[in-house]
């Protein structure tokens, strides 16, 4: 099984294991052989801006991100990989105090397995009911779509 380590933001002396909560990392749009990014560079990979990103350090949701010799922030692959993961759990609807919660459990290390397991359990049962909401809806929708559709052709 290939080692994932986009939810180990663990000191780099840290051993990472496979992560079998994560698919396979994503392919960014980022330079072969780069791991350094200005935080320019990561609003054009991300789509987020320089704000959401100093915010999401000043919260907690980012481990602290490197600086150069000048002070600008230096955000590297794995930090690139972490914002790939974040962005896929806002997407869950999972609240910014849990992601934040589950940032400092990965922090924390292998011990705090148990306690992810948990929150992204929780999160998924809520993403398969919010799924079955909006089967719901599709439903409705192609009902009232067919309806006007064969209406329309009725009326011309």
């Amino acid at each position: 099984m290939a080692v994932d380590t986009r939810d180990t933001q663990q000191p780099e002396s840290a051993p990472t294991r496979a992560d079998l909560c994560s698919g396979p990392p994503r392919r960014h749009p980022r330079p072969d052989g780069q791991d350094s990014y200005t935080i320019s560079e990561v609003v054009a990979f991300t789509g987020l801006t320089a704000h959401t990103l100093r915010w999401y350090e000043r919260i907690g949701l980012m481990a602290h991100v490197d600086r150069s010799h000048t002070g600008q922030r230096r955000y590297s692959n794995r930090d690139l990989d972490w914002l790939d993961l974040v962005g896929k759990l806002r997407l869950t609807g999972m609240p910014v105090a849990d992601m934040v919660r589950y940032a400092e459990l990965v922090r924390e290390g292998e011990s705090t397995y148990g306690e992810r397991f948990e929150l992204l359990e929780a999160t998924r049962r809520d993403v398969l009911a919010r799924i079955t909401e909006l089967q719901d809806t599709l439903s409705v929708l192609d009902r009232k779509i067919m309806f006007y559709a064969e209406a329309g052709s009725r009326a011309r």
